[in-house]
């Protein structure tokens, strides 16, 4: 039962809801056994066709005496109407029982189906934010297509086949046996009279059971757009990470996640509905049988009318249980696979641990420094023995062939990834002895890829400064050269540009990521070169837009096309994750190393 402990955890939040199912669960198998159980005893009495003279009760109080002595005095009292006068009030008397037994079973469902939806919920929610705060290393050994298959597939498989067959587990055996039992004492000559009826009944409340589920767009919608901002969010982690927008978009899940659940709750209570109220009105048609048919027992056709009822009462109770039954085992192994595999997520090390007694890093004032940096994963080294130091106010270039390690150097400043050996001083102090919050927050990253959500372009640009005003979003719009197209847009700032940014032309789209980045005005930048897949007049909008949000900023520039960069105050060129060589554009040319190399080759092109 270890695999079921997190649900269990949820479970305890709810004491009083499971208290008060569990009291409802009674009640009604109380009335299922009045309206059963005791059916035969009544009709022993009622069917009798001598008068009846009983004895008063004496001693103890006996309930089913008591109720005997005062149905055969009112028989007694009433000559041979009384029969007939019996007959209703037991049809009556099996009517309200039922009655009140789908009426508290009702009651239990009513009290369970929020628990169950909040169980998913939280686990849900669990399970989003803790791909929030697990390190982006651990997302490039996944398919983003296998997380969300986790985030809804399986948790829907939890829902449908462990949440649901616990409870069947408990009761639908005892149910089965009990009623087995029964069908077993009772004689089968009935069977062929009630395999031609009861199909015919049972058509009819089929047909009444259909009509209480009716389908709900409202729910596949919602989930849609928890989906859409999974997808996001799995997308632009890094984005995410470094502008410390994971409150923000976190909200927003929750925000959906919660609708989702008020809907689908809803959707639940209306299709439990549809069991109890079948039974219901089921018990009804066959009170009329009872009566018509205890009619013609009275008649002197020689059939035994409380044997032929409560076959019937009880070949009605056992089908729900053993259809459950017989699906249980093989439910609870697919919801014992899905367990498992939110689990690996659930349980898997977050090795970027944020330190909440760190120290608030509220400016930038000295340097960036790697000392003996190494890192590497699974056996693999990516970087090997860096010592750099990066001045406040100066331009570092990295460059090097695809591989060499140039954007696993500049995840480390941030922390998207920590280092395997030796440590990251930031004006002398370690990164890790400052909190990710205040880190994160003086740093900015301009992708190669940009990075866009489906919003408005607004608030696109105020991602990591949601409080910033309109003001203050124009004037980054401006900086970033991207004022003009966005005034010409119907909408202007109020535009939603679509999924990633779909609505809008890669200059227009990579302007906008460097406009986000000016208005969180951090003092360091990581830049993965941001023009080398744009067009020529894109390409020029978009540098000089880098241009000038690179003045008076400690800047890590990721170099793809290598006279972008001449004017570096240093360019490491990486190779096999070690530093092969350094220095600056001239100095570099004249050494005719490796730099050299990669400079006449883009030339030649």
């Amino acid at each position: 039962m270890k695999k079921y402990a997190r649900l269990f955890k949820y479970l305890k939040e709810h004491k009083r809801n499971i208290a008060l199912y569990f009291l409802f669960s009674i009640l009604s198998i109380i009335f299922s056994l009045v309206s059963i159980g005791t059916l035969p005893f009544f009709l022993k009495l009622i069917f009798s066709k001598e008068k009846m003279a009983l004895a008063a009760p004496t001693g103890s109080f006996n309930l089913v005496q008591y109720i005997n002595y005062q149905l055969g005095t009112y028989i007694q009292s009433n000559g041979s109407n009384g029969y007939i006068m019996a007959l209703a009030f037991i049809c009556i008397a099996v009517i309200v029982s039922t009655f009140l037994k789908n009426l508290f079973y009702y009651f239990s469902f009513y009290v369970l189906s929020p628990i169950k939806m909040s169980v998913i919920s939280r686990l849900r929610i669990d399970l989003y934010n803790k791909l929030l705060v697990l390190p982006i290393g651990y997302f490039t050994e996944k398919r983003k297509g296998d997380m969300m298959s986790r985030m809804t597939n399986d948790i829907n498989e939890i829902e449908l086949s462990v949440v649901g067959t616990l409870e069947g587990f408990i009761k639908d055996p005892l149910n089965v046996i009990i009623i087995l039992g029964g069908l077993i004492y009772l004689s089968p000559k009935l069977s062929l009279f009630l395999f031609i009826f009861l199909p015919i009944t049972g058509f009819i409340i089929g047909r009444i059971s259909r009509t209480l589920k009716k389908q709900s767009s409202a729910a596949a919608e919602k989930q849609g757009e928890g989906l859409s901002i999974l997808d996001e969010t799995l997308g632009g982690l890094r984005v995410i990470k470094a502008f410390n927008a994971e409150r923000l978009l976190q909200n927003s899940f929750i925000a959906s996640n919660n609708d989702l659940f008020r809907i689908r709750n809803k959707m639940q209570i209306r299709r439990d509905l549809a069991s109890p109220l079948s039974e219901f009105l089921g018990v009804v048609v066959l009170a009329g049988i009872l009566w018509f048919g205890g009619k013609l027992v009275l008649g002197g056709n020689g059939l035994e009318a409380e044997s032929f009822i409560l076959y019937i009462g009880l070949f009605t109770q056992i089908i729900n249980p053993a259809k459950s039954l017989s699906t249980s085992f093989y439910n609870m192994q697919k919801g014992s696979a899905a367990i498992a595999r939110i689990e690996e997520v659930l349980q898997a090390p977050v090795s970027v641990v944020d330190n909440p007694n760190g120290i608030k890093m509220d400016s930038f004032q000295s340097s960036i420094e790697f000392r003996n940096v190494s890192f590497g994963y699974d056996d693999v080294t990516v970087l090997k023995n860096i010592n750099l130091k990066i001045e406040k106010g100066k331009t570092i270039a990295l460059v090097g062939s695809s591989g060499a390690g140039k954007s696993t150097l500049a995840d480390l400043v941030p922390r998207f990834h920590d280092a395997t050996s030796g440590e990251i001083l930031i004006d002398g102090v370690s990164i890790k002895d400052y909190t990710l919050n205040s880190l994160r927050s003086q740093i900015s990253i301009v992708t190669q890829e940009p990075i866009l959500f489906n919003d408005t372009i607004a608030n696109n640009i105020s991602l990591g400064k949601p409080d910033a005003t309109r003001a203050q979003v124009e004037d980054a719009a401006k900086v970033a050269n991207a004022l003009n197209f966005i005034t010409n847009k119907d909408e202007g700032f109020d535009t939603n540009i679509g999924d990633r940014g779909s609505k809008l032309s890669g200059g227009e789209r990579q302007r906008l990521t460097i406009a986000r980045a000016v208005l969180k005005n951090p003092p360091i930048l990581i830049l993965d070169e941001a023009t080398s897949s744009l067009d020529t007049e894109s390409e020029r909008l978009v540098q000089d837009a880098i241009n000038n949000m690179m003045q008076n900023r400690t800047s890590i520039v990721i170099a793809h096309r290598l006279s972008t960069i001449r004017h570096a105050d240093e360019i490491i060129v990486l190779q096999k994750g070690e530093i092969a060589e350094r220095g600056t554009h001239e100095q570099l040319l004249q050494a005719h190393g490796i730099y050299r190399r990669l400079v006449d080759m883009q030339e030649v092109k």
